[in-house]
């Protein structure tokens, strides 16, 4: 693959994986912290796992808030995956108010305490669901819909507008955002480094797009 990628090292678990699953797809991944790097970037992909007050912490002391900012203005690819997708929204709840990159409107909200659950959730929730694409959403991702992926997580993101919802998973008889869009941006609350064959497809889509 010609693209260049670059995977955001900013001291948040799973980047390796990550690393690992675009390198089976043909990709030659550079993983840095280095602005310099991220700038020259073709596609990036900002990873995470664990708390969105320490991520959001790590991005802003090492000046990665700028540099994602400044590559999403030049209209490139950008993918955020879990904690990376919500740390796309204006804010989260979690452990208190922390404040996001903004790139999305909406908030990130608790599972269990801010949907009309059927039945008692389980937090976190762990393990395989399916994506479903909404109707007429013409994007160069096709490897999604009714595909299964792996999701860890206790939060969810709820986006202020509707138009940056293009994926949903059902969840204890609760429809939830599995996957943003706004315009460049791309967030999936799933891992598709640990989702098999569906996960490398869709890291292969966003390459390619």
């Amino acid at each position: 693959m010609s693209q260049s990628v670059v995977v955001i090292d900013y001291g948040i678990g799973n980047v390796f994986s990550v690393c690992n699953a675009l390198r089976k797809i043909g990709a030659s991944p550079v993983l840095t912290n280095d602005p310099k790097l991220i700038a020259n970037a073709d596609r990036l992909v900002l990873p995470g796992v664990g708390a969105f007050s320490h991520a959001v912490e790590n991005l802003k002391k090492n000046g990665l808030d700028n540099a994602i900012y400044d590559f999403v203005a030049t209209r490139r690819p950008f993918l955020g995956i879990c904690i990376g997708m919500q740390l796309l929204m204006d804010s989260s709840s979690e452990n208190g108010f922390h404040k996001g990159l903004g790139l999305i409107s909406g908030t990130v909200e608790e599972i269990k305490d801010n949907f009309l659950i059927k039945e008692r959730a389980k937090v976190p929730h762990i393990g395989w669901s399916e994506v479903s694409m909404l109707a007429n959403q013409k994007i160069p991702i096709t490897s999604v819909n009714s595909n299964h992926f792996y999701f860890v997580h206790s939060y969810v993101c709820v986006p202020s507008r509707k138009e940056n919802i293009i994926g949903l998973f059902e969840y204890s008889g609760a429809m939830l955002t599995a996957i943003v869009r706004k315009n460049n941006i791309f967030g999936v609350q799933f891992h598709p480094e640990r989702s098999g064959n569906s996960g490398l497809s869709f890291l292969k889509d966003f390459i390619e797009i």
